[in-house]
């Protein structure tokens, strides 16, 4: 069990008995007054994680919930592809936690009245759960040390609570953002290291990039000959930039990340083969294509991005490996601006190999 997390476990047991529950990042009780259309709002269920009951009213949501909204824009897809882009820096990740603003006075109060009528939980941070006593003396009575009278009612603002990047839920850096949920005023931003900024949004729309399935043009296609250059383009049509803008509702901050190709590189699946050029890495031009597309009469030709095989396949393909290098920019809300590591995304695919047939008369 990780450090951090033996020390809450002890301090939830010390709350008293069943009152205070500390959970695996699995599915919990959390609640909000939405109607479970997703609209990003704070209070809302526009995180992806998340699935609501018929009425809308209670929703189980795991810790990776998240109210930013994603925007995709260019060449891009909102679905997944079959490939990931991956950073190239493999020391770099994005923030584990952060905090966001979730409720209103309003929707507080309506929680924690069904919550009252309920066996459930509700999520105070991304891991710790109370009962509807704790949110009594908390947010109701105030009677908890640091606590609210009447849910802040005719305050303008919102109670914010942590949220866990996803698939990094038992990362022991999840929980840095312990502190329970809490009161922001409207337009300002928790001062808290844990608190949201453009750079965190840029990482996170980082994470939601998709860039398209791009095949890479090959001359022959599938069938080379030993010894005989296989011609490698991209059409600039089919290459483009890939925009992702990431909003956090209610605080006015955002940041659109920005993936643009700049290269393309050939690993023909053996040691038997050359690459043009030399190191396999094969730029973009002026014109935003690579490469150059294969014309009647250029077999015996060098291509300035290609492969020649030296060996046959015998019957057994190879791996011809294509990956494309993203170069990742962004830029958000105060003109703030940045790069991040580029990314790659990579392609395999079947290369059969023959020797050329002759007969000596």
């Amino acid at each position: 069990m990780p450090v951090k997390r033996h020390i809450r476990s002890v301090v939830g047991l010390a709350a008293g008995a069943l009152a205070l529950v500390l959970l695996t990042p699995s599915s919990a009780f959390a609640w909000g007054d939405d109607d479970g259309e997703g609209t990003g709002e704070p209070g809302g269920s526009s995180g992806s994680d998340t699935s609501g009951s018929a009425s809308g009213k209670e929703l189980m949501a795991n810790v990776s919930q998240s109210r930013i909204t994603i925007t995709h824009s260019g060449g891009g897809t909102s679905t997944v592809s079959t490939g990931e882009l991956a950073s190239v820096d493999p020391n770099w990740e994005p923030p584990a936690c952060w905090y966001e603003p979730v409720m209103t006075p309003e929707q507080l109060k309506a929680g924690v009245e069904r919550l009252k009528k309920s066996t459930g939980l509700g999520a105070v941070n991304a891991h710790l759960f109370w009962n509807s006593d704790l949110f009594v003396d908390q947010y109701e009575t105030g009677k908890a040390e640091d606590g609210y009278k009447n849910y802040n009612l005719g305050e303008d603002g919102y109670f914010w609570r942590s949220v866990v990047r996803e698939g990094h839920e038992d990362d022991i850096e999840a929980w840095d953002c312990e502190r329970v949920m809490f009161w922001q005023d409207a337009g300002t931003v928790p001062d808290d290291p844990n608190a949201p900024t453009p750079d965190v949004l840029a990482a996170y729309a980082y994470d939601k990039i998709r860039v398209p399935d791009t095949k890479v043009e090959l001359k022959p296609e599938t069938r080379s000959t030993v010894n005989l250059p296989t011609w490698a383009w991209l059409d600039k049509g089919t290459f483009q930039e890939v925009k992702v803008r990431a909003e956090l509702p209610g605080t006015g901050l955002w940041a659109e990340t920005t993936a643009k190709p700049i290269a393309l590189h050939l690993e023909p699946g053996t040691d038997d083969a050359e690459t043009y050029p030399a190191s396999g890495n094969c730029e973009i031009d002026d014109g935003g294509s690579i490469g150059t597309p294969y014309a009647e009469g250029d077999a015996d030709e060098t291509p300035p991005c290609g492969i020649k095989y030296l060996r046959a396949s015998s019957g057994e393909p190879y791996q011809l490996k294509t990956s494309i290098t993203w170069e990742i920019s962004w830029e958000g809300s105060g003109g703030s601006k940045g790069d991040l590591p580029n990314g790659t995304f990579e392609t395999t695919q079947d290369m059969e190999v023959q020797e050329i047939q002759s007969i000596n008369r």
